[in-house]
């Protein structure tokens, strides 16, 4: 799921583009307020955008599969 942009707290610095890896954000100053999510698909949730962003205005949508907890079964012991 690609990053959201609140627009009422972003100042269009345009760090979120500057800073991307997979450069899902495009930005042109000349015609652009804000930073827009062109490659959503591209984006691999590292938060980058996110702990960058001078005025928090990005957060992530992070997939539940993205966000389980892996937990190796042979470590789980059962109570008896």
């Amino acid at each position: 799921m690609p990053p959201v942009i609140d627009k009422t707290k972003c100042i269009g610095c345009g760090t979120c583009a500057e800073i991307c890896n997979s450069s899902l954000f495009v930005f042109n100053r000349e015609k652009d307020k804000y930073p827009q999510v062109k490659f959503p698909e591209e984006c691999w949730h590292c938060d980058s955008c996110v702990l960058d962003c001078p005025t928090k205005a990005i957060s992530l949508r992070v997939p539940l599969a993205y966000s389980l907890m892996h937990v190796d079964a042979s470590s789980i012991h059962e109570n008896k």
